[in-house]
């Protein structure tokens, strides 16, 4: 039988609670679905999501997957991967010899990173990250290449010979290798590479090799080297689960390729050599939506926030452009990533809600139930979601359409025994005192974001979704002036939809040192240098496009250059 309705693109949002769909059928008609998120296996949710969505076109999985064809997904299971210190191990580092212990010493401004200013200032709180690699796994070799890449001391091929042979010999999953200037000079790298291969001929163990240069040759030794080792650590291990997403969709029918938004606002395949350009995707797409939207209203300056159940994300589009970052902190650490400006507080729906029992104190998060939702479903410490059940802002018996039906009885009973009595006041007031003191870290976390970057709310509008904007919009917005709010009708899909905004895009970047006199006499060397730079990176793109029977002719390239002042290190 002929159906009214052909689902076209397919966008999902994996979250730490909930798991998003947004679906646009031939003729431009949307729908949205929600469902919990299932940490052991995201297809589950996945397919949950994408069939509530379809219940609203009268249509099942199997009536819909064939007519796809586009699937975008983001997600948060490799960055919770990160933050968890549960990704793939152990990982075999190969580095330039004296700098075996550089995971540990850092740099000065990322021990300082999530530290309030008061800390900072007296140095109460400054400690030193647990790197992700132990010393065990770390091997140095001699060889340098200088600043301007001149080879200063041959590679000693026995001692990577050794170092290999070591590693193998200690059951590495992974060999990362990062030599000082192989961005300017690569052929270090290689050479490693090429006796790692040797070595593991000879021993009959084949794991991974990969260089540090091949994923994004650009100045900054400690984050290439931290995302090199995020690439083997937490995105590998993450392609078996995306594949996972992508059989259970082809199980149902679909035929349409998969593609995973990346932290720069573009989309690739799951094939790509590097996933971790991916670790960040699932906030991003409110901002990709936020700016597509902002576009057809008319708005040159946004402020894009969301409310989640694990964390308050706050983006801004200023004169029509979303801002990137190259050197990004995630997890306590910088890393060589390009991404999209985007600051994220543990503010969301799911944190816990604890009480000091010595001073009294209301203490909130940082860590969140997820998709346990609170004590109104099955938890034993209270949540946001159980005061805001509490004061009527949530119906227990209409919670994801009804399919989850929450305990206000226990929620209510959490608060007074873990707050209100404690405090000596009522149930009511426990939970609105809760609900007010999020509302004010929401909204100094806004002001904050848009004062420190030299503007005012009074230029901006503000774009809330997330599943739990609408219902916080208007304390976070309290006192602060926006030109207007707008509140979409699709809010607690958004990322979602931005998903579906996302194009498909593949971003290479490569350092480029020359110095350039105040009369630029050397301007037209450097366009040479350019354009042969440009050739390289474009001929990349084009591999890529290529693989996906992509037409490179129909696609458009930008060549974007970032430039710094003679003796200026930081952007």
């Amino acid at each position: 039988m002929a159906t009214l309705y052909e689902p076209t693109v397919l966008a999902l949002d994996a979250g730490g609670t909930m798991t998003d769909a947004f679906i646009v059928d031939r003729g431009g008609g949307f729908v949205v679905g929600k469902a919990l998120t299932t940490g052991h296996d995201e297809s589950i949710g996945v397919l949950n999501s994408f069939a509530d969505a379809l219940k609203q076109w009268g249509l099942k999985v199997e009536d819909a997957a064939k007519f796809l064809e586009a699937v975008i997904y983001s997600g948060t299971s490799m960055l919770n991967r990160v933050l968890t210190r549960q990704g793939e191990g152990p990982i075999g580092l190969i580095v330039t010899a004296g700098f075996e212990d550089a995971l540990r010493f850092e740099r000065g401004i990322q021990v300082w990173l999530g530290l309030s200013y008061p800390d900072r200032l007296h140095s109460v709180s400054h400690y030193h990250n647990e790197p992700i690699i132990g010393q065990k796994y770390i091997r140095g070799v001699r060889g340098r290449i200088n600043v301007f890449g001149q080879e200063m001391a041959p590679i000693y091929e026995d001692e990577v010979r050794l170092a290999v042979e070591q590693l193998l010999d200690e059951g590495v999953k992974a060999i990362c290798v990062c030599l000082l200037f192989s961005f300017r000079n690569p052929s270090h790298e290689l050479k490693v590479e090429e006796i790692a291969k040797e070595v593991m001929k000879e021993k009959g163990k084949v794991v991974p090799v990969m260089l540090s240069f091949k994923h994004n040759p650009v100045r900054g030794e400690l984050p290439r080297m931290q995302t090199l080792i995020l690439e083997a650590y937490a995105a590998s291990p993450s392609r078996i689960h995306i594949q996972a997403i992508n059989n259970a969709l082809r199980a149902k029918g679909s035929r349409a390729p998969l593609r995973i938004l990346t932290c720069y606002g573009g989309s690739i395949p799951p094939s790509h050599d590097w996933l971790v350009s991916t670790l960040i995707s699932g906030p991003i797409g409110g901002i990709i939506g936020g700016k597509y939207l902002a576009e057809l209203l008319g708005l040159k300056n946004v402020v894009c926030s969301d409310v989640g159940g694990t964390s308050f994300d706050v983006g801004l589009i200023t004169e029509g452009q979303y801002a990137l970052e190259m050197e990004p902190a995630v997890g306590r650490m910088k890393l060589a990533l390009p991404s999209v400006v985007m600051d994220s507080i543990g503010a969301g729906t799911g944190m816990y809600v604890r009480l000091d029992p010595v001073i009294k104190r209301i203490e909130l998060g940082p860590d969140s139930a997820g998709y346990r939702i609170g004590m109104c479903l099955r938890e034993e410490v209270i949540t946001l979601n159980d005061c805001n059940l509490v004061l009527g802002y949530l119906n227990p018996d209409y919670f994801l359409g009804g399919d989850v039906r929450l305990d206000a009885s226990r929620a209510r009973l959490g608060i007074k025994e873990q707050l209100a009595d404690p405090l000596g006041i009522s149930v009511e007031e426990a939970a609105w005192g809760v609900v007010e003191l999020v509302n004010t870290q929401m909204r100094d976390h806004l002001y904050a974001m848009i004062l420190g970057r030299g503007f005012s709310p009074e230029v901006y509008s503000l774009l809330s979704y997330g599943g739990a904007g609408p219902l916080h919009v208007c304390g976070y917005i309290e006192g602060l002036n926006f030109e207007r709010v707008y509140v979409p009708e699709w809010a607690p899909a958004f990322s979602a939809f931005g998903c579906a905004c996302a194009d498909y895009a593949f971003r290479y970047d490569q350092q480029l040192d020359f110095p350039l006199s105040s009369t630029l006499g050397e301007a037209e060397i450097l366009s040479a240098f350019l354009n042969a730079t440009w050739s390289n990176l474009k001929a990349k793109v084009e591999e890529e496009m290529i693989k996906e029977g992509l037409d490179p002719a129909r696609m458009e390239f930008q060549a974007m250059v970032r430039m710094q002042y003679q003796g200026q290190l930081d952007d």
